[in-house]
């Protein structure tokens, strides 16, 4: 088992690495050239800049009973695809359940974008996000050690 972390933009990198450790599980972290990332206890990998890279990175090291941290529904729904388990950066866990209801929010979305349409952002982080995030990482874990 491996946990990849889509890291461009991702503020759970710290968290996944000492889980990881903690676990003496190996962590890599995908980035493309415009967010590097250099942790002590991960292995890095950089790819070119570009829409979907670190996707296409991810998903082709990806393997069955790996763990994948994204916000990225499209890579999670190809991860789940593969046997992995992504988790999302607040704790939520991808499943076959949930992934078609999240995919066609997405959608509605951008069809609400595309046509001129405002949606509200996203609030600003909280540190209850983190907990989540930390408590779901460690029952992925548990569950599959």
């Amino acid at each position: 088992m491996k946990i990849y972390i889509d890291a461009d933009g991702c503020p759970v990198v710290d968290i996944t690495i000492k889980i990881a450790k903690e676990h003496g599980i190996e962590c890599v972290i995908l980035c493309d050239t415009a967010h590097e990332f250099h942790r002590d206890g991960a292995e890095t990998v950089t790819v070119s800049k570009g829409a979907d890279s670190v996707d296409f990175a991810l998903l082709n090291r990806v393997q069955k009973g790996d763990v994948a941290v994204t916000q990225d529904y499209g890579l999670a729904a190809m991860c789940l695809a593969k046997g992995a388990t992504p988790i999302r950066q607040d704790g939520v866990i991808y499943t076959n359940d949930n992934i078609d209801a999240l995919l066609l929010a997405r959608h509605t979305a951008k069809k609400i974008r595309r046509g001129g349409g405002r949606l509200q952002g996203a609030p600003k982080r909280s540190a209850e996000e983190d907990i989540k995030f930390q408590e779901s990482l460690e029952n992925i874990l548990r569950e599959d050690m």
